[in-house]
Formats: structure tokens, C-alpha cells, sequence
């Protein structure tokens, strides 16, 4: 009897970690992570989000790795961090540029970005 008194407590603990662990994951998400969608035909080389009101890029987010065309990047901030619009820079190899300013990543969740070589515009469709 009490054998099976603590099998069957160890699922019941178990089960608890998970769902334990499970919700400090959610709860570290910060309200300004996104899902960046590179759809531009290009790959991306380097990866800038920074405070609307700094005036440099802060570092590389993709640092050695780059985005291929068709490809997406979980952008996650410090729940710590209060800041609400924020810039956006995306490079390519030849160092072409393409930025969106005062973007709201509060009320944001995924950024597809765009480009059209015919017209020599970049956009980007927010959801």
C-alpha cells in the first residue's frame, strides 16, 4: 500500500514542476517580443531594434548568423524593460539598409518584412 501511495505521488509533484516551470517561461516573456518574417527576396545580414528615443543601433541582434529570405527570428526582450515604440534596421551583405521608426511593440506579434527591386521599396505588414 505504500508503494503505490508514492507512485502515485510522483506523477502528481512532477506534473506540478511542469506546470511551474511552464509558467515562469510565459511569465519571462517580455510585451515587446515579435516574430520578425523576412520576406524581402534577400537575406538578411544584421538585425537592429533599438529605443525610439537612442540615437545609435545598439548591437547586431542575429550577431554571426544571418536571416535567409522566407525565414523568421523570435525577437524577445527583458521583462524587465519599460520601453513601449521602438526602430527597427535590417542590413543585407552589400550594407543596404531598410529602417521603420516609432514602431509599438507592445501591440505588435509579428513584423513581415517586404521589398520590391522594381520599385527600390521596402515595407513592412504589423499584425
Amino acid at each position: 500500500m505504500k508503494m503505490f501511495f508514492f507512485k502515485s505521488k510522483v506523477p502528481v509533484s512532477l506534473s506540478v514542476v511542469a506546470l511551474f516551470l511552464a509558467t515562469s517561461v510565459f511569465a519571462r516573456a517580455g510585451k515587446q517580443d515579435f516574430t520578425l518574417h523576412n520576406q524581402t527576396g534577400v537575406e538578411i545580414n544584421s538585425l537592429y531594434v533599438s529605443p525610439h528615443d537612442s540615437d545609435d543601433w545598439q548591437e547586431d541582434i542575429l550577431g554571426q548568423d544571418t536571416l535567409p529570405n522566407g525565414e523568421s527570428v523570435k525577437v524577445t526582450f527583458d521583462t524587465r524593460e519599460k520601453k513601449v515604440q521602438w526602430d527597427l534596421k535590417v542590413t543585407d551583405k552589400d550594407g543596404n539598409s531598410l529602417e521603420w521608426d516609432d514602431l509599438s511593440l507592445v501591440s505588435i506579434s509579428e513584423v513581415k518584412l517586404h521589398w520590391d527591386p522594381k520599385k527600390n521599396k521596402g515595407w513592412a505588414d504589423v499584425k
